[in-house]
């Protein structure tokens, strides 16, 4: 293989994997432009390499297989699971799909290569409404759309570490609230302060945050337990 030819495959993988790592990168994901990017150049690189073995003419096929094994290690490390959900399996496809596009770069098939990449970018993009849209005549109503709450605690500062623990145990327990943050803030008193969690969660279980409010509120150190949908306090 001429230096030129490898040369230009190894650019169209990075061009074409940098596009799918762009949207990605727009919308704040974990695996971004670069990385998305380099799986691409990586991926044509391996399936070049078993090119310049002549004697060897399935070695292509059998490095591709390998990057497919490779990349599922790779798109484990993007998905988590936070509360009752799991996030981060649509980066971890993309990914994957990212792989594929650097083996047909890597094979010297620029057409079906650009093909992939826009099936790619056109289900991330035109597919997300469609999605969203179809999450809204579900089983779900349009009233069941995630919101973020935010639960609100006065506190003496010598209980902080009691109401957070107590806070804490109570969401593991309710595995329909996923907790987005939990930070204490000293009042302007400075006899007080404040233990505040952010938590997503649907309408539907507001009886859940009742619950938290409820028992924390008995807590003797606690003088104040509220909670309201964080769009509607003034931050």
């Amino acid at each position: 293989m001429a230096w030129q030819d490898f040369t230009l495959r190894v650019l169209l993988a990075l061009t074409l994997g940098g596009l799918i790592g762009a949207e990605r990168q727009m919308r704040q994901r974990m695996a971004g432009l670069r990385t998305n990017a380099l799986v691409a150049i990586g991926a044509s690189l391996f399936v070049m390499l078993s090119q310049f073995q002549t004697d060897d003419p399935a070695g292509a096929m059998r490095i591709a297989s390998y990057v497919v094994s490779g990349i599922g290690f790779l798109g484990a490390g993007v998905i988590m699971r936070e509360g009752g959900s799991v996030r981060g399996l649509n980066t971890a496809a993309t990914l994957w799909c990212s792989a594929a596009v650097g083996v047909f770069c890597g094979l010297g098939h620029p057409l079906e290569a650009a093909i992939g990449a826009g099936a790619i970018l056109g289900t991330n993009v035109l597919l997300r409404s469609v999605s969203h849209f179809l999450d809204s005549r579900g089983l779900h109503t349009a009233t069941e759309v995630e919101q973020v709450y935010r639960l609100s605690i006065i506190c003496r500062p010598d209980d902080e570490v009691s109401v957070r623990t107590l806070i804490l145990n109570m969401l593991n327990s309710m595995p329909h609230l996923i907790v987005q943050s939990l930070h204490s803030e000293d009042m302007p008193s400075g006899n007080q302060l404040e233990v505040r969690a952010d938590l997503i969660m649907s309408p539907s279980n507001h009886s859940q945050l009742e619950q938290i409010v409820s028992r924390v509120s008995l807590e003797p150190g606690v003088s104040s337990a509220r909670w309201a949908v964080l769009s509607d306090i003034e931050i």
